[in-house]
């Protein structure tokens, strides 16, 4: 199966469509009338449907086990065509197009089976996906054309020579995903006035995003975070919070870390764990989602 895990849960859900088509109105009536042989149609086929939906991941090997925390089915008479709408929604990691796509077909086929021995020419057709919400289709933007980064690691041993630097490079590939231009990428040593100047020249000049690495954890020498809290305009907890809870659900160290993000001059800003992993699943954290931070500072409604 692909590899989910670093993704976040969000609310999913997709809505599907199925057609039942028959060949008489003595078909219908019967439906309506609950005289159908073998029992109530509409009520039998919903009861199968929400088992197909259940039974997904066993039948469809690339499809994952997730949670379904809500099913629902409708029915549509049009003339001798029934339209079946199967609403299915978790929140998870990934989407539940194929959930709903399979329940909405054995609503279907459950149907064709209670009518066949009233009516020989019933039809399925026109299995589809109507909507889908949830993911990146729906909350992220997903392109940071136009603006531009700068990357900064702050590390003395790296700055020395004595090691190679990472996270600063895992960053800028990310970055890359998101179409994001990479203005600047320079390595400094742990020192607050270095960090202090890097981020009030660059948020003077044309930079959108400033993006530190290092410097975030608890020795002595890691004074990045409280270089940068007294320059911000605006320090926004909330890209900080899911930073430490992405990463809490992956390494118990995660609460360790002292990132921050903030604003200056309309330059978000900010400070991220200088390991490797850390730098990468921070990234994963809040990429692309915090991009809609640039229409915000417009003046753009949420």
């Amino acid at each position: 199966m692909v590899d989910i895990t670093h993704k976040s849960p969000t609310l999913r859900t997709a809505t599907a469509q199925a057609i039942v088509k028959v060949s008489k109105q003595e078909t219908i009536d019967a439906i309506n009338n609950k005289t159908v042989p073998k029992g109530d149609v509409f009520e039998m086929s919903r009861a199968a449907g929400l088992l197909g939906i259940k039974q997904t991941p066993y039948l469809l090997p690339d499809c994952h086990p997730l949670p379904i925390e809500f099913t629902g089915v409708e029915y549509q008479i049009n003339g001798l065509e029934i339209t079946i709408l199967m609403t299915v929604k978790t929140i998870y990691k990934t989407g539940v197009e194929v959930e709903a796509m399979h329940g909405a077909s054995v609503v279907a086929l459950n149907m064709y089976d209670m009518l066949k021995p009233i009516d020989k020419q019933v039809e399925i057709g026109s299995i589809k996906l109507l909507e889908k919400r949830g993911g990146k289709s729906t909350f992220h933007k997903n392109s940071g054309a136009g603006l531009k980064a700068s990357v900064i690691v702050c590390s003395d041993t790296i700055s020395a020579g004595k090691k190679e630097d990472k996270a600063g490079k895992a960053i800028i590939n990310k970055l890359k995903e998101c179409e994001v231009t990479i203005g600047e990428y320079t390595i400094i040593p742990d020192e607050k006035d270095i960090i202090r100047d890097k981020a009030i020249t660059n948020s003077q000049q044309d930079f959108d995003l400033i993006i530190y690495t290092g410097g975030t954890g608890l020795s002595k020498r890691d004074v990045t975070p409280e270089t940068l809290i007294p320059l911000f305009e605006r320090q926004i907890p909330g890209i900080e919070e899911a930073i430490r809870s992405y990463g809490q659900t992956r390494t118990p160290y995660s609460m360790l870390s002292r990132s921050v993000a903030g604003v200056i001059n309309n330059t978000l800003v900010l400070a991220l764990p200088g390991s490797t992993k850390g730098a990468e699943e921070s990234m994963e954290a809040i990429f692309p989602a915090i991009l809609h931070i640039y229409g915000v500072l417009k003046g753009e409604r949420h």
